[in-house]
């Protein structure tokens, strides 16, 4: 056998810079846009044909529906985008990798790739050395572009030659007569080989060079193309692991449309790729089936043109090399027009039913928390500001939701305190509240944001001062969800020491989570309705500060005592007394929220 482990190795090597090729195009496009993709994604979805046309042209620019869907995956965890949003550009996704396809087909075969790459990577490598970061970025663009066509040049070169090596031929000629089951099977071969390499861009650059060379024919080749649109799904799913819920269902609905759309194809396969190449023959482009008979039939007839077929030895004015080219550029194209043709008809179907795609991701991955479902915010949006005055009273019920929110991470704190650390339900529940923190940070930046475009409209006087009374509020409950992840981590760092804490010390903690837990309850009702907000409630509030600041100075003087009459050590009472000033800390900042209230009472009074 011809083809050794080094040609293996240079077929690894040649897929490798490929998709290193388009990572780095990618990324280097990504930073030359800057903050303008992620602005144009949030702001493009407002319904179904926005976010569809958005998805189509981002992955069209990035050169990667996994880079995109990837991207709607984050967005999503973050609570920029809901999940219907999130299908519709995810769909449009689906359509915008056919670009990259057409890209590989139209230039793969056509041009030179080694008359273009070197100069390319010659005109790119000064931009790299400028001060400009976005010249830098144009240049890693280019440089990407270059390494993209050069990994499919010796993709070109290292995939094994089957006329060399019969006995493979043999081998995948006994799964290439199947009929139907052939079928299936090079299906699952698109699949397994598009989520090995995720890239269903590599996987339509490998079946085209095997098909347009006549070792498998259109069927064939078209079963590998649908199967890496199920296979390309692998990516997204892997970012959403880490995810919640809602990144999670993001990922699944991703899947789900491209299952639904092969169910369908596999339904109607032979009449829908006979369709296809009617369609590429009508366009002029040759019939795209016809290339492996022909192959077949110059080996049977002139085995030493056969041989030296695709080896380069024959000039390209031979009437058999040229015949095959043309052939070779119907397979691409009509490889192309498949692949578009089943997304666009995928898209049109089933871009009526996103509302039922989002019930069914929502059946297929359900929420372990109900709470968990509740990321996004709820009374205010990125639209247009019409009447700064009344959209002031939604930022005030959106205030009072991540008031609530933020109340919820006390009480995973204060369950934290009893779980045992390094186990794996701490994990999950530090893990969780670290998600939590993750989404007031994020919501602190969406309300102060909207706050600061309603104080730019035309405000009364006591508009202006509400505002800023509010953007204090705001950055006060941020605060608050610091504090308790920050009890977290003093507990990781506890289990990092090998530290217990016994009965007395987990007594007192609980007492102390009480008293923050009635302050912050308190805090929470006065934000529901902070235009009439009542003295009494005000009062309340200084009065649990007063019981937490008593409360604190109690167990500071006793843990001194308790450490010399050895009722724990004293690296116990160091992060004893670190999660007691940690708590003291949150009613600090609660209470800045109560004072902050009571300064807009007063100047309303005035």
């Amino acid at each position: 056998m011809n083809y050794s482990f080094l040609d293996f190795l240079g077929l690894l090597g040649a897929v490798g810079l490929f998709l290193y090729g388009m990572k780095v195009m990618s990324e280097g496009l990504q930073k030359a846009a800057g903050d303008r993709l992620r602005n144009i994604l949030s702001a493009m979805t407002r319904n179904r044909f926005t976010g569809t046309l958005t998805g189509f042209a981002i992955t069209a620019l990035i050169q990667s529906s996994s880079a995109s869907t990837v991207m709607v995956v984050s967005f999503v965890n973050a609570g920029l985008m809901s999940l219907s949003q999130s299908m519709a550009v995810i769909m449009g996704a689906n359509v915008g990798t056919t670009f990259t396809a057409w890209v590989i087909a139209l230039f793969g075969f056509k041009v030179n790739i080694s008359a273009f790459v070197l100069p390319m990577i010659g005109l790119s490598i000064p931009l790299l050395f400028t001060k400009k970061s976005r010249n830098k970025s144009i240049g890693e663009f280019l440089i990407g572009f270059a390494f993209l066509f050069m990994g499919l040049d010796l993709i070109s070169q290292y995939v094994p030659d089957l006329q060399s090596n019969p006995e493979m031929f043999a081998f995948l000629q006994r799964y290439a007569s199947m009929g139907y089951l052939s079928v299936l099977i090079f299906l699952a071969v698109g699949i397994v080989l598009t989520m090995v390499i995720q890239s269903s861009a590599a996987t339509f650059a490998i079946t085209l060079i095997m098909c347009s060379k006549g070792w498998i024919d259109f069927n064939l080749s078209c079963a590998l193309v649908l199967g890496s649109n199920i296979g390309t799904t692998i990516t997204p799913i892997l970012a959403s692991m880490s995810g919640n819920v809602a990144a999670k269902r993001t990922a699944m609905g991703h899947l789900l449309f491209n299952l639904l759309g092969t169910v369908w194809v596999l339904a109607l396969y032979f009449p829908f790729v006979h369709f296809n190449a009617w369609l590429t023959e009508t366009l002029g482009q040759g019939d795209p089936a016809a290339l492996q008979g022909f192959v077949n039939h110059i080996e049977a007839t002139d085995p030493e043109v056969y041989n030296h077929l695709f080896d380069g030895s024959l000039p390209d004015s031979h009437p058999v090399v040229a015949q095959v080219g043309k052939m070779q550029m119907s397979v691409s194209i009509g490889l192309s027009i498949f692949h578009t043709v089943f997304n666009l008809i995928n898209l049109s179907v089933m871009i009526w039913m996103t509302n039922l795609y989002v019930k069914i991701v929502m059946r297929l991955v359900p929420t372990k928390h109900k709470e968990d479902e509740e990321f996004q915010l709820k009374f205010i949006s990125g639209g247009l500001l019409n009447a700064a005055e009344l959209n002031i009273a939604q930022a005030e019920k959106e205030i009072a939701v991540f008031a609530e929110r933020v109340q919820r991470m006390i009480g995973m704190a204060q369950t934290l305190v009893h779980t045992k650390e390094g186990t794996e339900e701490f994990n999950n529940s530090f893990s969780r509240l670290e998600k939590y923190e993750d989404i007031s940070d994020r919501m602190e930046i969406e309300i102060a944001h909207y706050l600061n475009r309603c104080s730019e409209g035309r405000l009364s006087n006591e508009g202006k001062l509400k505002i800023a009374a509010m953007l204090r509020i705001v950055s006060e409950i941020e605060s608050i969800a610091d504090c308790c992840l920050g009890a977290g981590k003093i507990l990781i760092r506890k289990h990092q020491s090998h530290i217990n804490f016994n009965g007395e010390i987990y007594s007192n903690l609980d007492t102390m989570f009480s008293y923050v837990e009635s302050a912050m309850s308190n805090m929470v009702s006065l934000l529901s309705d902070m235009d009439n907000a009542r003295e009494q409630e005000i009062i309340t509030g200084y009065n649990r500060e007063r019981e937490i600041n008593n409360f604190r100075n109690q167990l500071r003087t006793s843990n001194i005592e308790n450490i010399n009459e050895r009722h724990y050590e004293y690296q116990a009472g160091i992060y004893y007394m670190d999660l007691v000033a940690n708590l003291e800390k949150t009613g600090d900042y609660i209470i800045n929220v109560v004072d902050a209230v009571r300064e807009q009472m007063r100047s309303k009074a005035v």
